[in-house]
């Protein structure tokens, strides 16, 4: 059975069974993760069908990002895509279903857990990926219209005489954890794709940091010159 014909099948199951609000967890969401995922694991000696499944059910339990028990989703993921490929997908490969609860457990980065397979390794960075460019630019500010928080501070945007603070303002949350991710990835490939799109958020930032200052057409360059990952 191809790979594509998985996908239709995870896709399917997915349309009629997962059921949330989370509009920046969708199957889009997740078609994209794997379609970045493909892309990294190219010339690699990563297992495809473990790869492809992690990508389709790593938020198959997706607690919000203000819940007391967030840290644990994937490890709720984990047992649960465990279970549902037992139930509803018997002809799965049985020998592949750590590898594939492995690379959902670890995907998470408030869980963190160290990834220990190629496979996992290459699902984070997919779904890391997903925080960054100009997918995450929307996403990030999608959620924090869904939990209600204020986009940022106007009079310091940028936290300079402030303490930074990601739940007060939505901004912060680049300097907080997005920019920061690009350190994080756990293959090469991963981390050049997570330098460009990061530095896209920081072309954002000093757009948006010029406009405050009145100046409607042009970027703030110092903001690139202390934030950006490639041209620092």
């Amino acid at each position: 059975m191809s790979l594509t014909h998985w996908q239709q099948r995870y896709e399917n199951w997915l349309q009629l069974n997962w059921l949330h609000d989370d509009k920046a967890h969708d199957i889009a969401h997740l078609r994209r993760v794997w379609m970045s995922a493909k892309r990294i694991m190219q010339h690699s000696d990563a297992n495809p069908m473990v790869v492809m499944t992690a990508c389709y059910f790593h938020d198959v339990v997706n607690l919000p990002k203000n819940h007391p028990e967030r840290h644990l989703a994937s490890t709720y993921a984990a047992e649960e895509t465990r279970r549902i490929l037992q139930q509803d997908f018997p002809d799965f490969p049985f020998e592949l279903l750590d590898a594939v609860a492995h690379a959902v457990q670890a995907h998470s980065f408030s869980a963190r857990i160290a990834p220990q397979t190629l496979e996992a390794k290459i699902v984070q960075d997919a779904d890391r990926l997903e925080s960054l460019g100009a997918i995450g630019l929307a996403r990030v500010f999608y959620t924090a219209g869904a939990l209600g928080r204020p986009l940022f501070d106007s009079e310091d945007p940028l936290g300079k005489e402030r303490e930074l603070d990601d739940v007060k303002w939505t901004l912060d949350h680049f300097q907080k954890k997005l920019l920061g991710l690009p350190q994080t990835m756990q293959t090469e490939a991963g981390r050049l794709l997570a330098e460009h799109n990061a530095d896209f958020l920081v072309h954002y930032m000093g757009k948006l940091c010029a406009e405050l200052q009145g100046n409607l057409t042009s970027v703030d360059e110092s903001v690139l010159r202390d934030f950006s990952p490639i041209h620092s």
